[in-house]
Formats: C-alpha cells, sequence, structure tokens
C-alpha cells in the first residue's frame, strides 16, 4: 500500500478549451512503478493543439488502443518530482527521496522495435499526460523505466524542460549531423531551440537559423548559432548567400509551415539531409524530381528514446544556460487553462511551468 494516500489537485483536460482544476484520488504505484510528487511539470504544443482544435489524440471519446484509458486526462507529459514511494524497493540508483525526470513514454521492451533500442516506436507505447493520466497533478504512479535521477547542480526550473530537450537531442542524432556540416534549421521556437541545443552537443557544425527577427533569433545566437537569418521576402536569396552554390548538408524544418520541406529540398546539397520535424496541417506538395536526382534523403524524429536521450539532456541542462533562456515562469495548477490558451495563441515564446505544490486551495 502506498505511504501517501488521500486526494490531490489534478489539471485534468475535458475537451476542446476544457481543462479543469480537479481534486483526484493519489495514484497508487503497481510493481515495477514509483509515486512522484512533482514538483515541475510543463505544457507544449501538442496540449495547445487538444486545447483548441482536440480531442485529437487525447483519448476523451474511445479508449487508447494501448493504455485503455478512456474519458477525461489528467494532463502533463512532461515532469520532475521527488519519488515517495517505491513497491519494488531501490533501483538503478533510484530510491525513495531521489529527484528524477521522467521520459514519460512507456514502452514494452519485448517488441522488434523495442529490441532494436527504438523504443519510441514500441508497438504497445503510451505516454502519460497523452494517453495515460500524467503529470500536471501533485502525485503521478510511472513506470521506474521513465526516470533518470537529476544531476547534482541542476535546478529544478531547468530540470522541467528535460524530457522537450530529449526529444530535440533525439531529433539531432536523426540528422546524421557531423563536424564541418553545414545546417540550416527553420525555426527557433520551444522545439527549435532545443535541436540547436542538440546539434551544439553533439558536432562541431555550423549552424544557420531561420525565424522571423525578434527575441528568439537572438537566442539562437546565445546558444550556439553561428548566424541567424530573418524571413522576409528575400529569405530565399539571403539563405543562398550564406551557403554558395554548395548548399546544406543538412536541412532541419521545425515549423510545420506550408511549403516548408519542399523549400528545404532547394537548399540542401546533393547527397545531402532534410529532417522533417514540424507537423503541417494539411497534405505538402514536393519536386519528387529534385529529391531523387540529387540523392537527399529525408529523415523524420518522433519523441525520443529514454534510455539514450534523457540522461544527457539533463548533463546539458546541468552545465549550460538553457534552462534559463526557455524557462519563462512557473505557476500554480490553477494557471494551466490560461497558460494553454496563451501557448494556443501564439503568446508564448519559450516554456511555462507548474509546480502543483503550489496548489492548496482543494484541501
Amino acid at each position: 500500500m502506498s505511504a501517501i494516500t488521500g486526494t490531490m489537485a489534478a489539471a485534468v483536460y475535458h475537451g476542446r478549451g476544457d481543462v479543469r482544476v480537479e481534486t483526484r484520488p493519489v495514484p497508487v504505484a503497481s510493481g515495477g512503478q514509483a509515486l512522484v510528487k512533482v514538483l515541475r511539470s510543463g505544457i507544449c504544443g501538442t496540449d495547445a493543439t487538444e486545447w483548441k482544435s482536440g480531442p485529437i489524440i487525447f483519448p476523451i471519446d474511445r479508449p487508447h488502443p494501448h493504455s485503455g484509458h478512456v474519458g477525461p486526462l489528467v494532463i502533463g507529459h512532461e515532469f520532475v518530482g521527488e519519488i515517495v514511494d517505491l513497491p519494488g524497493g531501490p533501483v538503478d540508483g533510484l530510491a525513495v527521496g531521489s529527484h528524477v525526470a521522467s521520459g514519460a513514454g512507456v514502452s514494452c521492451g519485448r517488441c522488434r522495435r523495442c529490441l532494436q533500442g527504438r523504443t519510441n516506436l514500441c508497438e504497445r507505447y503510451a505516454t502519460y499526460g497523452l494517453n495515460i493520466d500524467g503529470g500536471l497533478a501533485e502525485y503521478v504512479a510511472v513506470e521506474v523505466s521513465t526516470l533518470v535521477a537529476i544531476p547534482d547542480g541542476c535546478e529544478l526550473d531547468h530540470a522541467g524542460v528535460a524530457q522537450p530537450l530529449a526529444v530535440g537531442l533525439h531529433a539531432a542524432r536523426r540528422s546524421r549531423v557531423v563536424d564541418g556540416d553545414r545546417v540550416v534549421l527553420f525555426g527557433a521556437g520551444a522545439i527549435g531551440t532545443f535541436i540547436l541545443a542538440g546539434l551544439v552537443s553533439i558536432a562541431d557544425a555550423d549552424v544557420t537559423v531561420v525565424d522571423f527577427a525578434g527575441e528568439r533569433l537572438e537566442r539562437a545566437l546565445r546558444l550556439g548559432a553561428a548566424r541567424t537569418v530573418p524571413v522576409t521576402d528575400r529569405v530565399a536569396d539571403d539563405l543562398r548567400e550564406v551557403l554558395g552554390a554548395a548548399g546544406a548538408d543538412v536541412v532541419i524544418e521545425a515549423t510545420g509551415a506550408p511549403g516548408q520541406l519542399d523549400a528545404a529540398l532547394r537548399i540542401v546539397r546533393p547527397g545531402g539531409t532534410i529532417l522533417q520535424v514540424g507537423l503541417p496541417a494539411e497534405r505538402q506538395e514536393l519536386d519528387v524530381h529534385r529529391l531523387v536526382m540529387n540523392e537527399v534523403t529525408i529523415e523524420s524524429t518522433l519523441a525520443h528514446v529514454c534510455s539514450d536521450d534523457l540522461a544527457p539532456a539533463l548533463d546539458i541542462l546541468a552545465r549550460t544556460n538553457l534552462g534559463a533562456e526557455l524557462v519563462e515562469s512557473v505557476h500554480g495548477l490553477e494557471e494551466v487553462p490560461a497558460q494553454l490558451a496563451r501557448l494556443a495563441a501564439g503568446e508564448i515564446r519559450g516554456k511555462v511551468l507548474f509546480d502543483p505544490t503550489r496548489t492548496l486551495s482543494h484541501r
């Protein structure tokens, strides 16, 4: 039986524009799980899309095929906290009292993709906060396999962005970047910034970041971009001046804007690689003739591999200023609906976090 009983506050998604802070029973950790007292939890573009246009992937109207969850969902898949109950006892250096970050994605460990190390493509994959009750709550019961200890010297506010940074690091690996590559990164929002941090951490590459003029591009320069190119009517000409006739070795499209994948194809060099990260709202056209005749590789990326990406992400946050650059503010759970609305409206440039320990009104 869990050492923690009673009720807790949780941010619960009911439908489009409808997230309520409700009282829920404290979950019970079963075998292979830990009960985590949540100390920081974040929201991302997926949550904002569900707020604005959902339910799309949240299993509100029909059971999720892997988790079985159906109905109102405790959201939050970016969370860190303290282990307060560990029924199976200490494991992999984790014990009651450990401060941990969660990768949130649960894989079976037995299917073909898991055995290949590609756990993010597990045949039974499910994610806390997307398909199972998650971490925008005072407590969450999660698989121990999703947890990594937060290193000494890493502030909680910074550790709170470890999961999305792990996603960016996985994307950077998928781009096949190597030392000396000339890279163009379209998009300097949160995910673009996490990808940039990943690129800087794994290769000595020359990175050009493209976005609208302003604080995002200024941040990209501080975080290691060689240069930035603002979006204007002559952005294509500006990029040609930077890249010359050869083009870019790697182009990363992290905006999802219409036509951007085809634009990436026009600046990548023969034999180069395009990584598609952004999700366009509609089907896109692509110059397949150019693609084939230049033997260009198109890669894609999804989530992260917890065992490969989460600990390195925490190490990056412990030794750099990335967390301070990205975390805008920390709120109580009662602010979740308002901040989701801001994020959906494009009013948040970095990350906002929530501290459920500030939420005491349900007591």
